[in-house]
Order: C-alpha cells, then sequence, then structure tokens
C-alpha cells in the first residue's frame, strides 16, 4: 500500500491535465479581435453583488458587449450601468429589457424565487440564458423549466461554476482513477461567522437587500451556499441523492429572518455514499471545504487548492487506556499532498469566468453547457427536499417523476 500510494503521490505532484472540452482561454488570447457580426449583445438582468462580479469578469472579454441592465434597486443600477458598455440601456422592468430583439442573451442574477419567472419570459423572447444557481424557488418549476427550455432550443447554463473549474475535473479524475478506494462519504460545509446582511440606504429596501433572510425569496443556507457542494457531490457522483435527513434552526440570530441560521442534512446516493452538508453562520471555523472519504485516501477541497491524504493500514499496536491491542495512533493520514492542475504556466482565473466563456461558445457552437437545465434541476431539487427535511423532521424521497 505505502509503495502504491507512493507512486501515486508522485504522480500527482508531477503531472498537470488538461480540462478536457473545456475552451480554458486566459487572457492574453481575449486581445484577439471579434468580427461584429460575432458579437454577442447580453443583457443583465439584477445588477447587485453577484450581477456587478459578473459585469466586471465580461469587461475582459472580447465579442461580448453588455448593453442593458436592470435593476429596481437605483444604487444597484447604477453599479451595472458603470460596466456596461457605452449607450447600454437602463431598465428596471426586465420585460422591457427582454422586449429588444437586438439582445441576444442574458444573465439573471437576480432573488431565487424571481429566477423561474424571468428565465420563462427569457425563453419565451428568444433569449439564450445563463441564470445563477440556485435554478428555481421549488420543485415544481424546476420540472417544469426542464421541459420549457428543452422546447425552446436556446441554451440555457446555470450558475454552478465549479463545473468549470480545473480543480474539481482534477478531483473527479482522481475519483475516476480509483485512487481513493471505495468512496463512502462526503463530509461538506460552508459556514460563517456572519448575520450574512448588506447594509442598507433606505429602511424600505431592506426586504428587497436582504431577501436572504426571509423563506418567501429563498431557501435560506442550503439554496444560497450549500448549492454549490450539493452540486458538486452530484457531479463527482453523475447521480442524485435517493433520499435526505436534516436538521435546522434559527439559533443564534435572533433578528427577525425566518430562513435557519444553522442546517445539517444527510443525503443518501446510490450504493449507500452518504453526503452531509453543513451550513452555520455563528462560526467560520474551515469555511469552505468538501471531504471525501474513501477506503484508500481522502481528498480535501479548499477554496482553489485540494490535497489527498492516505488511509494508513499498518498501524501500531499497544496499551491504550488500559485497552491490549489497541491502535496507538488515533490519526490514520499522513502530510497531505497538494492535487496539481492545469497546464503549466497556465493562468488560473477565477472560476466564474470558466463558465461564463463556456456560456458564450456554448451560444456560438450550440453544444449543451456542462451545467445545464438537467443538472440545475436536480440540484434544486435536491436543495429543496433537504429545506423539506428539516421543516418536517422526516426522510424526504427523491420521486421518480422528478427525472422526467
Amino acid at each position: 500500500m505505502a509503495n502504491s500510494f507512493t507512486s501515486r503521490r508522485h504522480f500527482v505532484t508531477t503531472s498537470m491535465t488538461a480540462l478536457a472540452g473545456l475552451a480554458v482561454v486566459g487572457s492574453s488570447a481575449w486581445a484577439k479581435p471579434v468580427a461584429k457580426a460575432d458579437v454577442i449583445r447580453l443583457g443583465m438582468i439584477g445588477t447587485g453583488a453577484r450581477g456587478a462580479g459578473l459585469a466586471t469578469l465580461i469587461q475582459k472579454m472580447p465579442g461580448i458587449e453588455l448593453v442593458a441592465c436592470c435593476d429596481n434597486i437605483p444604487e444597484h443600477l447604477q453599479k451595472g450601468m458603470s460596466l456596461a458598455k457605452k449607450g447600454a440601456k437602463a431598465y428596471t422592468d426586465y420585460r422591457k429589457l427582454l422586449d429588444d430583439k437586438s439582445i441576444d442573451a442574458v444573465i439573471i442574477a437576480t432573488p431565487l424565487y424571481l429566477h423561474y419567472p424571468m428565465a420563462v419570459a427569457a425563453l419565451q423572447a428568444g433569449k439564450h440564458v445563463y441564470l445563477e444557481k440556485s435554478m428555481t424557488y421549488d420543485i415544481p418549476q424546476a420540472i417544469d423549466l426542464v421541459k420549457k427550455v428543452r422546447e425552446s432550443n436556446l441554451i440555457f447554463q446555470v450558475g454552478y461554476q465549479y463545473r468549470y473549474y480545473g480543480l474539481y475535473h482534477r478531483v473527479k479524475e482522481v475519483i475516476d482513477q480509483n485512487w481513493l478506494g471505495k468512496i463512502t462519504h462526503f463530509e461538506c460545509q460552508y459556514n460563517r461567522n456572519s448575520n450574512w446582511r448588506f447594509p442598507v440606504s433606505d429602511p424600505k429596501l431592506e426586504r428587497a437587500i436582504n431577501w436572504r433572510m426571509h423563506r418567501e425569496y429563498c431557501g435560506g443556507p442550503l439554496s444560497e451556499l450549500c448549492a454549490h457542494e450539493i452540486d458538486v457531490v452530484n457531479f463527482m457522483l453523475n447521480a442524485h441523492p435517493t433520499k435526505v435527513v436534516g436538521l435546522g434552526g434559527i439559533n443564534y440570530w435572533k433578528d427577525g429572518r425566518d430562513t435557519f441560521d444553522n442546517i445539517r442534512t444527510v443525503y443518501d446516493y446510490p450504493n449507500g455514499v452518504k453526503a452531509s452538508v453543513t451550513s452555520v453562520l455563528s462560526n467560520a471555523y474551515n469555511g469552505y471545504s468538501i471531504r471525501i472519504l474513501g477506503d484508500k485516501a481522502t481528498v480535501e477541497i479548499l477554496r482553489d487548492k485540494a490535497f489527498i491524504y492516505a488511509e494508513s493500514t499498518n498501524n501500531a499496536k499497544g496499551t491504550v487506556d488500559g485497552v491490549t491491542g489497541a491502535t496507538l495512533a488515533v490519526t490514520t493520514q499522513g502530510k497531505g499532498v497538494e492535487l496539481k492542475f492545469g497546464e503549466p504556466g497556465e493562468e488560473k482565473l477565477e472560476p466564474t469566468t470558466y463558465a461564463l466563456q463556456d456560456f458564450f461558445s456554448c451560444i456560438k457552437t450550440k453544444k449543451q453547457p456542462i451545467s445545464n437545465v438537467e443538472t440545475g434541476r436536480d440540484g434544486s431539487i435536491s436543495i429543496h427536499m433537504g429545506n423539506a427535511a428539516a421543516d418536517t423532521e422526516t426522510v424526504q424521497f427523491w420521486k421518480p417523476e422528478y427525472a422526467a
């Protein structure tokens, strides 16, 4: 076992693998001129923190023109317009933006409860859609949106950017090559020590800006934070959960919110694989992490790095707490080895950049995005099942009609 893992460790440390099927383009390639006929005219619906972040990345991409922004919060709209093409149009009603026939595609970066109606309206208007996660507010919307996208013949991508990030493809490669052995568990957490609120300039805008605090707008930490990790588990296993249990509560931030300030769920996947998914808003230790547990090794994924730890099967025996023959070393892992990914010298970009590049590429090539309406549906349903399990304290089961 030791010799076998040493060879794996050497391979991990020295090999660098490109992402198959992804156009990973560095900023130097963005300087190439783009013919006017090939320019994609883009509208941004929702220019708050996430929308403005997307607009900032798009500024660096040739062949993409942000020609319209929509938001009903004045300072958000002003920020979006400052990042848009000169002469761009400003809207407070997204339906008027969609009426502009010169717009090819839209990015929807609004609160979760608006995702479905806006996405449906965009498809009806003939626009390609990049919809931020999570895909829909409830399960019926997720099922219906799949049908509408299939009927539209348009590109529809969901904003799970880690499906496009080389780090996660490297981990999946390690899994597929059986480095971890038999995988039994995923341990996922997305913790913060924060009330998760944003400052409000006008009290009338409190709910509009701090919509994450209210169930009528979203699913709380599970839909707004842990959604990425649930999608990662689905991606790594090429599956969706079969059932879930969960507990949640509002036990720390007594400030009028009605979304949980802590939630713990356990998802059951095919072959008995369990995935625990946790979010705590009163402690940020190890904030974001995913641990994948196999009987040969463990992978720990952090923000922009991952480490592999070999399992030791030859622990010395002795007397521990009066028990003869007990294992002397409680910790079975040695020092972690960092997983390298990407091409030598390749510029490491923000994961969302890769996702946006693929969206625009899919529009031109008519290929199906990696993060599409079907994978988005599975993520949304998984989230809703987890929240329902915590609300009712009962097991929630995946139903056959979910994946029709």
